[in-house]
């Protein structure tokens, strides 16, 4: 498993600079905990620059269905969502941002090239560092059956260039923060965080271990929309 939280809460502090309504679209693709802990993520981002930053997720019970992915984003759109982000696998979602004439966030892959005019960044994989990682320990003998879980300071999750059209002075704070998660100097889930009821779920100053972030069937606060 991947902490793709991390650069999610990257992208997530570029969407709200780029709202003139305040309302920022997220589409979730098959519902699970762990969309839950993505969207958590972008949502911290999100707050970290506007603490009433809020987002709006519809799902589309699909990793990958262009049309059906396009009109979720549509339905974000119409209710006036002006920054659409993701965790769908098509360019469908940034295709309808560029439509409408707003901004993207891409996901899984720099998806600059279908929608050049809207796309700002995007959280992306690189598995190759785990692969060696494997395949050395395979042969020295060394290999141990086990679960992992990388984030971008193994190189594993990363943020995508970012657009031009995300000002200078964003792009520098954007990376600040990667050094700063990257190095472990900066978490970011650390308490208080509280569920969509307002109900404190991690409490003031602790950071929550891998298991309990494994656990999170809640969305959090700052979320519009339902787990099903």
């Amino acid at each position: 498993m991947t902490k793709n939280w991390t650069p999610l809460f990257l992208v997530g502090a570029a969407a709200p600079l780029k709202t003139q309504t305040g309302k920022v679209g997220f589409i979730g693709g098959v519902e699970n905990d762990l969309i839950k802990k993505f969207e958590a993520g972008y949502v911290a981002g999100a707050q970290a620059v506007n603490p009433d930053a809020q987002v709006r997720v519809v799902w589309t019970k699909t990793w990958y269905d262009p049309a059906t992915e396009k009109e979720a984003a549509k339905s974000l759109l119409d209710v006036g969502a002006d920054v659409i982000a993701q965790h769908q696998d098509s360019p469908g979602p940034q295709e309808a941002a560029q439509e409408k004439g707003v901004y993207s966030i891409g996901y899984n892959s720099d998806m600059s090239a279908f929608a050049p005019k809207s796309h700002l960044c995007a959280p992306v994989w690189n598995w190759g560092p785990y692969y060696k990682e494997v395949v050395d320990a395979v042969r020295n003998g060394t290999f141990e059956p086990k679960p992992v879980w990388y984030g971008m300071e193994h190189g594993i999750v990363d943020l995508s260039p970012m657009s031009d059209m995300v000002p200078g002075d964003v792009q520098k704070a954007v990376l600040a923060k990667k050094e700063a998660i990257t190095s472990g100097q900066m978490q970011v889930f650390t308490g208080p965080v509280k569920d969509q009821t307002g109900a404190v779920r991690i409490p003031d100053g602790k950071i929550p271990e891998d298991g309990e972030l494994l656990g999170m069937d809640y969305f959090v606060q700052g979320v519009i929309g339902t787990t099903e």
